[in-house]
């Protein structure tokens, strides 16, 4: 039987985890499975006559038609829809300071988030009763529905206080008089599950907000009667409830009044009773999740604002210094130094690039700048070398080694170079006649130790490869770009970059020590104090992937190396010199924008679907459109400075959903990787030899190079 691979299992539990979460917190915050319709009164006929007229209080527990009243003298203050993390300690400390209690209908909703007020409420003497979970009119739900309100409520007060209770008031209830045909079924059904039904008969009309005096005088009874007071300690505003509050308990206590939980007023059996066993245990397993969840949405909140603040900020930041960088080397006058006109080396690790190396090494001698070409064929078993040394081509010379990797075949080709500057390239690229001129232009300038070329998709014809010029073009030369005008940059890529021997050689060349070889010895060389520039016209065409599998691999590499790169260059961050100036502002930089802030960027897509599914659906496209506007724009920017046709931008809609998935998952699989431990391999992948070299010239030799060729060393 197949297994799915750790790396789909793993971000598969992740997300499943995340999706949980958020669904228990939608649930929570009645963003699901919430209904907020509101039944119209209906007749009164099947209504007892002695419970339109009777009392507060509704027993038909047992197959009971009671309704109670509250004795004269007596009060019952009853607050609904909390416990609110504001209004609700503040109420409390009023009931302790003047030594009454009182009954909280709480919500389940609010009773799972803040179960510590619960907790306090019971500690404290009060009583607590159900108020549903999600607060619906119940006379819209089945039986079914109503069962689950009551149970998930009690849930809800037993892992908050280790309690269960039988009191219940109904969401949007009112007084006795007020039952209808509607209510009054939900009412004797509430009875038969064995739960003491009660209303009001006293509202205090606070959610109103009419004023401190009046929130009084609508709560006091006349004429010494008792009652059943209605207030609220949640949903808004509740100061003035805390005001009344304090005027109103010492002022009633002075005419005689007592303040009991409803028990207490009615000399009745407690209404609360503890709960111990596998119910405790599931009740507070149950506030666990729900805090669990709070805290990691909360977390994720954050997340987002930051993550989406970094985004915009980054593409602001790129938008800025790319444009500094090409107004400063557009410039008429812009000059790096001297021309550099002296041959230079350029080098080709292959391993079985039979259906790319022709292309490469014929795109190589049409160069209109001087060069010599060494191919290191890497114990290639497709017969890359043969290929090579058939073409007959002049300054082109085979160095064949056994199988030792690409940065033991560049070490090996800097052996034999003849001279200083060494351009490297990958064997499924192909580099325009001007390329190696522009490329090695900057080292007139003695400062600059290495140089990255402009890497261009090659076969961007399949969508998979649109996705890829997309990123190619906006995600690396613009970052290049602006990494060039700080300092900073990370990486010259294997596809096109040149360097000063005399740079390499003191750093030990390239190393195996991570599998990202470029990312390394480039952070290596700014460490060493060389300036690290890019040339924007120093174009190559390189074969990106055309499949997914393919393109995981390469991204799974290029992400895990860089990782390793980071971790190896650490302590640059606390040294001195070029080293320490690149620790501090080029390391945390990189970090940042290439690891940790893409790490985050999934939040963006969860909060999207949930959002569409269950949030304020409009308001999330909206929100949508606008972050994918901001990237379409910084495209088009990138697109415009590197004089590509906008066309494939089509296609960035549909990269947006699919392609960053990819992408997502491929980072989080290089950090469990890297948190793990583990060792990867270098990944051959498959080429299929489309991308072709620019025309030539009649015989594949450029008229500068038909004769005089280079005689190269005697191999070592």
């Amino acid at each position: 039987r197949r297994r799915l691979p750790l790396r789909l299992l793993l971000p598969l539990l992740v997300l499943v985890a995340l999706v949980a979460m958020l669904m228990l917190r939608g649930y929570v915050h009645s963003e699901i499975l919430a209904d907020h319709r509101v039944q119209p009164p209906a007749a009164t006929d099947k209504v007892p006559q002695k419970i339109l007229e009777g009392g507060p209080v509704i027993d038909v527990r047992g197959g009971r038609t009671e309704s109670l009243s509250v004795p004269d003298h007596r009060l019952v203050l009853t607050f609904d829809d909390g416990p609110d993390p504001t209004w609700t300690p503040r109420v409390l400390d009023v009931l302790k300071k003047h030594d009454a209690h009182a009954v909280f209908f709480v919500t389940g909703t609010m009773a799972s988030r803040y179960p510590d007020l619960v907790e306090r409420m019971v500690d404290e003497g009060h009583e607590v009763g159900l108020h549903t979970f999600n607060h619906p009119d119940l006379s819209f739900q089945s039986e079914k529905r109503i069962d689950w309100e009551l149970s998930q409520n009690q849930l809800a007060i037993t892992g908050a206080a280790g309690v269960r209770t039988s009191l219940f008031r109904p969401p949007y209830s009112s007084f006795a008089d007020a039952m209808d045909n509607k209510s009054w079924p939900v009412t004797e059904y509430i009875g038969g599950r064995g739960y003491l039904v009660v209303v009001n008969n006293t509202d205090s009309e606070d959610w109103k907000k009419p004023g401190v005096d009046e929130i009084i005088r609508r709560a006091t009874p006349k004429g010494g009667k008792g009652a059943i007071v209605l207030m609220h300690d949640s949903g808004g505003d509740r100061h003035q409830t805390v005001q009344a509050l304090d005027r109103f308990l010492p002022d009633l206590k002075k005419k005689g009044y007592e303040f009991d939980n409803l028990t207490e007023a009615l000399d009745a059996p407690g209404a609360m009773s503890p709960v111990a066993g596998a119910e405790l245990w599931k009740g507070r397993a149950w506030v666990f999740l729900v805090q669990a969840s709070e805290k990691l949405t909360d977390g994720l909140v954050v997340g987002l604002a930051v993550i989406g603040t970094l985004v915009i900020g980054r593409f602001v930041l790129m938008l800025l210094l790319s444009g500094v960088h090409a107004r400063r080397v557009r410039r008429r006058r812009f000059r790096w130094g001297p021309a550099v006109t002296e041959p230079v080396t350029v080098l080709v690790p292959a391993y079985n690039e039979a259906k790319c190396i022709e292309n490469t090494v014929r795109s190589l001698v049409a160069s209109d700048h001087p060069v010599e070409v060494i191919v290191i064929d890497d114990g290639s078993s497709d017969g890359t070398a043969r290929i090579v040394e058939g073409l007959g081509l002049p300054g082109v010379r085979v160095i064949r080694q056994l199988n030792a990797g690409k940065p033991a075949a560049l070490n090996r080709g800097l052996a034999n170079a003849r001279y200083d500057i060494v351009v490297m390239m990958d064997g499924d690229t192909v580099f325009e006649p001007s390329t190696v001129r522009e490329l090695v232009q900057p080292f007139g300038d003695p400062r600059v130790g290495a140089v990255a070329g402009n890497a261009k998709v090659g076969n961007k014809d399949s969508l998979i490869g649109a996705w890829q010029h997309i990123e190619y073009v906006m995600g690396f030369n613009l970052d290049r770009r602006m990494y060039d005008v700080l300092g900073c940059m990370p990486t010259i890529p294997g596809a096109v970059g040149a360097f000063r021997r005399s740079a390499l050689e003191p750093i030990g060349g390239m190393s195996d020590d991570t599998l990202a070889e470029d990312t390394d010895v480039t952070m290596a060389l700014h460490r060493a104090g060389w300036r690290v520039v890019y040339a924007e016209n120093a174009r190559a065409w390189t074969e990106a992937p055309e499949s997914v599998g393919q393109l995981w691999s390469q991204r799974y590499r290029w992400s895990y190396g860089t990782m390793q790169a980071i971790w190896k260059h650490r302590r640059a961050v606390i040294e001195k010199g070029p080293s320490g100036r690149f620790g501090r502002v080029g390391l945390p930089f990189v970090s940042l924008f290439m690891v940790l802030a893409p790490l985050l960027a999934p939040l963006i897509d969860v909060f999207l679907l949930y959002g569409l599914v269950f949030g304020p659906t409009e308001k999330t496209i909206v929100a949508w459109l606008g972050v994918l506007a901001i990237q379409a724009v910084c495209a088009a920017y990138a697109f415009r400075l590197d004089r590509e046709k906008l066309t494939p931008l089509i296609s960035l809609p549909l990269q947006q959903i699919l392609y960053r998935q990819i992408m997502y998952v491929v980072l989080l699989q290089s950090w469990i990787t890297a948190l793990t431990g583990g060792r990867l391999r270098w990944q051959k992948l498959r080429r299929s030899g489309g991308v072709s070299a620019p025309p030539p010239g009649a015989d594949g030799v450029p008229p500068q190079r038909r004769s005089g060729a280079m005689d190269g060393r005697p191999v070592g």
